[in-house]
């Protein structure tokens, strides 16, 4: 049975054009009738469409008419619903950050690719990492450091020399930005189910932002980071070119 698709774009004339062409060819229907909702961005606009409450029941097919889109498949009109029934599905789970600013208020917000905090001015940010509870580094001056999913680990993680992470690795990513001191750290490989609490030291000279993809709290004072295993989304991949083989073909490129 033909699956029922549902065509989301970002606003770059590429992916509006690419989004009326294929809905007047393959049909669109409402997002609450889709079974599969098709993507035509960039990795950008993908991460927007996994932050939608859609994503946590229904797979998403990218196609890419962005700049990047490694999160994406090419695009090409023809063939897509084969190309969707032989896709390949990558299971994601999402970071939920819990940060606490400056005035003792506290935000929730769940990130796909890192959560990331950074200075806010020229003065060196001031961090204590606790894993677990358990302090692991009294004091780390950086630029900032990150938590980084395997499906994130590309991204900005890579751009810190942060490691690449296999998909089913089960492990977190913690990297460093610009590490000052201690300045051979290079970071931390933690287990999934790790609760990572970052705590900003002297935050009032040396003030820090959070950053979950594209949600920022300024002036934070403590951030908390955990692997959401409740959570699920599902990605949709062309067969042989599926996720994990991107973030192994990633290690090799030279």
């Amino acid at each position: 049975m033909r699956p029922k698709l549902a065509f989301v774009s970002s606003d770059r004339p590429e992916a509006t054009q690419a989004r009326d062409q294929l809905a007047c060819e393959y049909g669109d229907v409402p997002l609450d009738e889709a079974d599969v909702v098709v993507a035509l961005g960039g990795d950008g606009f993908m991460l927007e469409v996994l932050h939608l409450p859609i994503a946590r029941r229904l797979p998403i097919y990218g196609m890419n008419r962005g700049s990047v889109g490694f999160l994406m498949n090419d695009f090409a009109a023809e063939d897509l619903v084969t190309r969707i029934a032989a896709a390949e599905e990558a299971e994601i789970h999402p970071l939920t950050m819990t940060a606490v600013d400056s005035a003792g208020r506290t935000f929730t917000a769940m990130a796909i690719n890192e959560v990331s905090l950074l200075r806010q001015t020229r003065q060196t940010a001031k961090l204590r990492i606790l894993i677990d509870g358990k302090v692991r580094m009294p004091e780390l001056s950086c630029d900032g450091a990150m938590i980084a999913t395997p499906a994130g680990s590309t991204a900005y993680n890579l751009s810190a020399h942060g490691p690449i992470i296999p998909l089913e690795a089960r492990v977190l990513a913690l990297t460093p930005i610009s590490a000052f001191r201690p300045r051979r750290w290079r970071g931390a490989l933690l287990p999934h189910a790790a609760l990572v609490c970052l705590q900003v030291l002297e935050p009032d000279k040396r003030p820090v932002s959070a950053v979950a993809d594209n949600f920022e709290v300024r002036d934070v004072v403590e951030v908390k980071v955990a692997e959401d295993r409740e959570v699920s989304m599902t990605m949709l991949f062309d067969a042989g070119r599926g996720l994990q083989e991107r973030v192994l073909a990633e290690q090799f490129s030279v």
